[in-house]
């Protein structure tokens, strides 16, 4: 099928553009497709030509006619076309800016928290984001894993009590068959520490008609099962990804949702307001608020730390807690996330601290001494579950 720009909508038969396969095998994935759909630009032109080294190039049909046809500056169309900035030197570019390689016990593992491990079930999205952070391993041809691989995963977590989450993380798990996601998901279940699975995807965004009734019935069996959505922008909660939202929640799968902030995309406090409240209407938590990590070629869509915490300062007592994200970062090679709050302390006194609040108002906080806090009873019922996952238990029995 020949794209021609925003029209592939009403070419499509509604049957068909409401199937996620249909969407999958339409996917624009070349210079050609994407100059059929849209009027490129020349910079995005040589983003095609110089960038193809650095990433792939997908989008659904669906998502690509959320972007303006002919304005470069879209945001939409900022997240999905490529331009050639991707391949000049930014100020700092990693393949692997999370150190997540050398946190891999095994193939599909990454192991870099206690309590919790991504397990990488496909390389596979339906939109290649410019900014990905896992250029290293998405859209490298390494799909759903094969059995070697898959049993490998299964026996790390198997064998590792400390690990009471799993994050089924990739690419996108929700691009894989209704039949491999239930087989992961039954494995999982199988294993007696395994409390809480979380399924990290951006489909309810860039093809929202993959949350059929049929996958969530399958899903729900396996409760309780977590979905972490990845709107960055409100015009991206369209009628269909409310539906796809609304089916999830109504179905007991609490949602929570990570952007990342993007220059000119979504880097303004009432950009971000916006997303946050309209998620939270439809039930959805926003969670995160990442600093952009510095991946190659994505130097050009950062937002400076100042700049991010100045977004978050703006809405801070204008925004309500439930609505607020997280801001953070991930430290580059591996070093985790940190949390970046705007900073209310004036001064520190002995036991007395002076704050100055979001509206200006200062006033001062006495704390207890330290010399009068006390152990709670019945500590010791729990020390042992928390040196699991810490890792102290093993340390002591090796002493």
């Amino acid at each position: 099928m020949k794209f021609q720009k925003v029209e592939a909508r009403k070419q499509a038969k509604n049957e068909d553009w409401n199937n996620w396969l249909w969407q999958m095998r339409n996917s624009l994935q070349s210079l050609e497709d994407f100059a059929d759909f849209f009027q490129l630009s020349s910079d995005e032109v040589l983003g095609f030509e110089k960038g193809k080294e650095i990433f792939r190039f997908r989008t659904t049909p669906y998502y690509a006619s959320l972007a303006s046809y002919d304005q470069e500056e879209d945001p939409i169309r900022k997240i999905l076309v490529p331009r050639k900035q991707e391949s000049e030197l930014g100020v700092q570019e990693l393949k692997d800016p999370l150190g997540e390689n050398r946190n891999r016990p095994c193939a599909r593992i990454i192991h870099r928290y206690s309590d919790r491990v991504l397990f990488l079930v496909t390389d596979f999205c339906s939109v290649y984001c410019r900014y990905c952070t896992r250029k290293h391993f998405t859209a490298t041809d390494q799909a759903a894993p094969n059995e070697k691989e898959y049993n490998e995963a299964l026996n790390y977590i198997r064998t590792t009590p400390k690990v009471r989450e799993v994050i089924l993380s990739g690419g996108d798990p929700l691009t894989l068959s209704d039949q491999w996601i239930e087989r992961i998901l039954n494995d999982l279940r199988q294993i007696a520490h395994v409390e809480i699975i979380r399924v990290g995807t951006r489909m309810p965004v860039v093809c929202p008609m993959r949350i059929t009734s049929h996958l969530v019935e399958i899903m729900k069996k396996y409760h309780p099962v977590y979905i972490m959505t990845h709107f960055n922008h409100p015009r991206e909660l369209t009628l269909e990804a409310s539906q796809g939202l609304k089916l999830l929640v109504d179905n007991g799968f609490p949602v929570f949702n990570q952007m990342v902030l993007l220059n000119g995309v979504n880097n303004h406090a009432a950009i971000v307001q916006a997303l946050a409240r309209r998620l939270l209407y439809l039930r959805v938590k926003p969670y995160y608020m990442f600093q952009c990590d510095p991946s190659m070629g994505t130097d050009h869509l950062r937002t400076s730390v100042s700049q991010s915490m100045q977004i978050q300062k703006e809405m801070w007592g204008h925004l309500s807690g439930l609505a607020m994200p997280n801001l953070s970062l991930d430290l580059p090679d591996g070093g985790g996330k940190v949390g970046l709050v705007p900073n209310f302390l004036l001064s520190r006194n002995g036991n007395t601290e002076k704050y100055r609040g979001w509206d200006g108002k200062e006033c001062a906080y006495v704390s207890p001494s330290d010399q009068d806090m006390r152990v709670p009873l019945d500590t010791s019922r729990y020390i042992e579950e928390w040196e699991i996952i810490t890792g102290i238990r093993n340390a002591k029995l090796k002493t």
